[in-house]
C-alpha cells in the first residue's frame, strides 16, 4: 500500500487480475494504482526500474540546475567542481541504486546522463592547429574526471550490499527473498532478468563466471576484493 494509506498495487503477471476493483474495507476506499512513490522510490506493477531510474534523472537535472552558477564559475577548480557534483549531484541519482537490476539500455542512459553533467562542469577544449574550442570527447572526460563512472558504482555499490544480504542468514526475511525460488511455472517466453542475474554478470566481468557467489560471499576479503575490482574496471 501507498505512504498515504488509500491506495494499493497488485504486481503479477496477469496484469488483469482485479484490475477494476477496489478493496472497500469498513467505510474506506483503496484505489488501485499501477505505480506509487514509498521511501522516495518509485514501485510499478511491472517490478521495472525504468520509471525510477527516469526520475532519479530528472531530479539529477533538477539539483544540477540549482548548482549551475556555482558550477559554470571560471574561477573555480576543475576539482572543485567535481567535488560539488559528487558530493551534491551523485548521490541524488544513485539513491538507493543498489537495488536496481540494469539493462544495457539503463546503463547506456546512465553514462550519457553522466557525460552531459561532466561536459557543462569541464571546459572545452581548444584546438592548438585551428584554435577553435570543442567540446570534450567521452575519453577526455573520463580521463578528466578519474573517478569510476556511474554505472561502475552502481555495479559495485549492489555487489557489496548482496553481501550484506547473503550475511544475514535464513532468519530475515530480505534473504529468503534474495534465495529462495517461488512456486510455479514461468511463462513460455524468455524470462526478465533478475536483479541477482546481474550480480552473475558483474562477477562474470571481473573473471567469477560461473562461481557460486553465495558460498564466495563467505570469505569477507575475497568478495571486497571482487567489489573493488569491478568499481575499478575499465571499458574503452
Amino acid at each position: 500500500m501507498t505512504a498515504d494509506k488509500t491506495k494499493y498495487m497488485v504486481m503479477s503477471q496477469d496484469q488483469n487480475a482485479g484490475q477494476s476493483q477496489n478493496i472497500k474495507p469498513d467505510n474506506s476506499s483503496f484505489e488501485r494504482v499501477e505505480e506509487f512513490t514509498y521511501l522516495g522510490t518509485t514501485l510499478t506493477n511491472h517490478n521495472s526500474f525504468q520509471e525510477e531510474i527516469k526520475s532519479r534523472l530528472n531530479s539529477g537535472n533538477a539539483c544540477y540546475h540549482s548548482v549551475q552558477n556555482l558550477l559554470s564559475y571560471t574561477l573555480l577548480s576543475k576539482n572543485f567542481k567535481i567535488k560539488v557534483y559528487k558530493t551534491i549531484n551523485l548521490p541524488v541519482v544513485l539513491y538507493e541504486c543498489e537495488t536496481w537490476l540494469l539493462t544495457l539500455r539503463e546503463e547506456h542512459r546512465l553514462r550519457v546522463y553522466e557525460n552531459r553533467a561532466l561536459w557543462r562542469i569541464l571546459v572545452p577544449k581548444r584546438e592548438e592547429v585551428t584554435g577553435e574550442w570543442r567540446k570534450l570527447h567521452n575519453e577526455e572526460l573520463n580521463d578528466l574526471y578519474s573517478s569510476p563512472n556511474n554505472v561502475r558504482v552502481i555495479k559495485s555499490r549492489r555487489m557489496r550490499w548482496s553481501g550484506h544480504v547473503a550475511h544475514m542468514g535464513e532468519s530475515r526475511g530480505v534473504y529468503r527473498v534474495l534465495v529462495e525460488n517461488p512456486e510455479g511455472k514461468r511463462p513460455l517466453r524468455r524470462p526478465r532478468c533478475r536483479w541477482e542475474d546481474n550480480i552473475k554478470m558483474d562477477l562474470h566481468e571481473v573473471g567469477g563466471e560461473g562461481m557460486n557467489w553465495i558460498n564466495v560471499v563467505q570469505d569477507r576479503y575475497r568478495w571486497q576484493a571482487l567489489v573493488t575490482a569491478v568499481m575499478n574496471l575499465q571499458f574503452p
